[in-house]
């Protein structure tokens, strides 16, 4: 339900909203799509699973990504605002973190960060340290992340 909200919620405003995505595969997009009436506000998304996709794709920094690993909050930035620029955006919200059974990037199964990008104001992110299985953590996150942008929502009443 609240990807719905989301939604409408966006189609108030007349604002539109694009993904990119990492470790959650394409599944908050996928939960956006299922809401019907969603192509008024959704322009796009991409999942950017390898970092030279992240890059190329979404114009995140080589050297940030060699430094940090694709497990870092400001890659989860650079993935919003990127999704914001390839999809001519008002918002972006990315995706990235370690759904396991290994971690990375120096990160424990579980890190994950979401960050949403309104295009002229400040990036919000949100850390996550999540318990269970692969597809429970990616589940969390795709609810955190709607959440994240309902909560940003509701609370920007600059529109």
């Amino acid at each position: 339900m609240r990807a719905t909200q989301v939604l409408a919620d966006l189609a108030l405003r007349g604002e539109t909203i694009a993904c990119a995505e990492s470790l959650t595969g394409g599944s908050l997009m996928a939960r956006l799509v299922d809401v019907p009436g969603a192509s008024r506000v959704l322009r796009g998304g991409v999942v950017a699973y390898a970092h030279d996709v992240k890059a190329v794709l979404l114009g995140v920094p080589a050297t940030l990504l060699a430094t940090r690993g694709a497990v870092d909050p400001d890659v989860a930035i650079a993935m919003a605002a990127g999704a914001c620029r390839v999809f001519d955006t008002d918002w972006g919200v990315a995706t990235t973190g370690v759904a396991g059974p290994d971690p990375s990037d120096g990160k424990r199964v579980g890190t994950a960060y979401i960050a949403l990008v309104r295009v002229g104001s400040d990036p919000i992110v949100r850390e996550l340290h999540l318990d269970g299985e692969r597809t429970q953590i990616r589940s969390a996150v795709v609810e955190a992340a709607l959440e994240l942008i309902d909560a940003a929502l509701t609370t920007d009443d600059t529109e």
